[in-house]
């Protein structure tokens, strides 16, 4: 049940009638203060304008043509013309019945369309690292909420597995073989990188052969493929683990390297030359952009093919997103890369846009987020100042959460503990980075992310289980309640009203890929239960009807609770 378009559907029509044009914007939006009902309609002024009349005039138009028969018990106008409206408990109620008994808690479906996210992206034969969290749990979380919603997600993990470092890598898993006359697990990913790279350096025939398989992968050359295989293999196999232990939805299966684009550049190269976007600039092919200027304020020239025949990033984000709507049929495509590549993303889709590989009407859209921060507000980094393994900062929050929750539960069993500890230490580092803005850096904090109070996952997860312990503590199964929910105090009708906005909440971090908004959401509606909890007391409640319709508002709180964390990808437990 989305209120919010159910009102401005409504509101819309009244404004029509009162004579404002087919297109004009409600501007409905949930009030920011109780008085002022539950709901504003804000839009007289921008149409009054235009009609050439006063705003509150109009809203008193508007408000004769308004059929809220049986959805508000009041509407009113405030100041230059605001429309309130007050929600009618008896609907609310109502509505929450509904919500409580429906599947996925009454959320209406959505006209399903084919989306493709683009999200984590490690290079083969490096270890994950801090600088892959941003993207990874952001653009799961972007995932799961559209999935949750009906839409087809086609999950593109756009690894950086080519390049002509791969000639380097291939020569020494070769060298490394031959020594060893065994397969090697390359437990440590970035030791192998940095001695080939050493080997590379210092040792010309072993620079030569490695030049030399470069040419020899890009010409398909059989042995080359395999070595290069087993370099990706291993890789992908090191970050599945990863992967699972972040409670991230990507497989293997998710799995679109920049390889896979590799066969499609030649024919784009020849095909912009044709239609006379790219020529030839100092040897190179050069696709010169209008669109964006260089310091002396000429077209800026984008390189899409090297004077030795070397393709760049951006020939191949061309034909990533050529082969996202050719092939995948995409509808929509969102890209959660850093902020710091907006500039090179949007020239690649200017030049896809001319050339007419994508339509306009299908949206690709850079989702950026900012940097990772340390306390000192500089990139997080170790004491040494080397990169943070991402394996290295989950053991290490995990083990800190063991502190936290054994010294909390001392009576747990070891297993018990060990589960729990993972459940918090993972569920802080997501939600710590999901509760923030993604277009702004955020600080890493230790202490704010395990902490028990504030908008942290530690509190959500608590927040959870407190909910559940109501129905414990009265050893009455939530989905074998019976009766009406009735709405007799104030607190009851703040916290339903806040329930049926989940669907508000969930459309808006679909469209817009912004998590924080889900927990900002969640934290507020643990609050308005707790307030009501206080308040409105449940298994003490004199009366039976009462008793009943309270333990729903619970169970309803509970079940929007975990559905909630569970778009974001944050686990709950039933006890903590």
């Amino acid at each position: 049940m989305n209120i919010q378009a159910l009102l401005s559907d409504k509101v819309s029509q009244a404004m029509i009638a009162a004579g404002a044009p087919a297109d004009c914007e409600p501007q409905v939006r949930q009030s920011a203060k109780v008085q002022f009902g539950d709901y504003q309609a804000n839009g007289m002024m921008a149409v009054a304008k235009k009609l050439g009349q006063a705003p509150r005039q109009l809203a008193e138009q508007v408000i004769q043509h308004l059929d809220l028969n049986g959805i508000a018990s009041k509407v009113e106008i405030a100041g230059p013309g605001f429309i309130n409206i007050f929600l009618d408990r008896a609907w609310l109620a109502a509505q929450t019945a509904q919500a409580l008994q429906l599947p996925r808690l009454g959320v209406s479906s959505v006209a399903p369309q084919t989306i493709v996210v683009d999200y984590s992206a490690p290079n083969v034969a490096k270890q994950m690292h801090v600088g892959h969290v941003r993207s990874t749990i952001i653009g799961d979380a972007a995932v799961r909420t559209l999935e949750f919603l009906g839409h087809k997600v086609i999950r593109a993990n756009h690894v950086g597995d080519w390049g002509t470092q791969f000639g380097m890598l291939i020569a020494y898993l070769e060298k490394q073989q031959n020594e060893h006359h065994e397969e090697i697990a390359l437990a440590d990913l970035e030791a192998f990188y940095r001695e080939a790279k050493v080997t590379y350096d210092a040792d010309e025939a072993f620079a030569e052969r490695a030049r030399n398989y470069v040419v020899k992968l890009q010409g398909g050359d059989e042995y080359c493929r395999s070595m290069w295989k087993k370099l990706v293999d291993i890789t992908m196999s090191q970050n599945q683990l990863v992967y699972d232990r972040l409670n991230v939805t990507l497989t293997r299966n998710d799995v679109m390297g920049e390889s896979l684009y590799n066969d499609m550049l030649p024919g784009i190269v020849a095909d912009l030359r044709e239609k006379g976007l790219a020529v030839t600039s100092e040897g190179a092919t050069v696709v010169f952009l209008d669109e964006f200027k260089n310091k002396e304020g000429e077209p800026m020239g984008v390189i899409i093919q090297k004077k030795d025949g070397g393709y760049l990033y951006t020939t191949t984000d061309i034909a990533c997103a050529k082969y996202r709507f050719e092939t995948l049929h995409a509808d929509r495509v969102l890209y959660y890369i850093d902020s710091r590549q907006h500039q090179h993303l949007q020239q690649a889709w200017t030049i896809v846009r001319k050339a007419g590989y994508v339509p306009e009407s299908v949206p690709l859209e850079h989702h950026a987020f900012g940097m990772m921060l340390g306390k000192d507000g500089r990139p997080f980094k170790t004491r040494s100042g080397g990169t943070i393994r991402l394996a290295d900062l989950l053991d290490e929050a995990v083990e800190r959460a063991h502190a936290l929750v054994s010294e909390k539960n001392p009576e747990m069993s070891a297993q018990e503990l060990k589960d729990l500890s993972e459940v918090v230490g993972i569920g802080a580092v997501k939600y710590a980075d999901l509760s923030k803005s993604r277009t702004t850096d955020y600080i890493f904090d230790w202490d704010n992310m395990l902490a028990f109070e504030g908008n942290t996952a530690p509190y959500m997860q608590y927040a959870y289980t407190r909910v559940l312990s109501v129905f414990r503590k009265a050893g009455i199964d939530a989905d074998s309640l019976s009766g009406d929910i009735v709405l007799t105090e104030e607190r009851e009708a703040q916290l339903a009203t806040r329930l049926l906005q989940f669907e508000e909440v969930i459309t808006q971090v679909a469209r817009d890929g912004t998590p924080h908004v889900m927990c900002a959401y969640l934290y507020d509606l643990a609050g308005q239960f707790s307030g009501f909890y206080e308040h409105c007391p449940i298994l003490s409640a004199e009366d039976e009807n009462i008793r009943q319709s309270r333990l729903q508002l619970a169970a309803l709180t509970a079940k929007t609770l975990k559905q909630g964390l569970d778009t974001l990808g944050i686990k709950t437990v039933e006890r903590m």
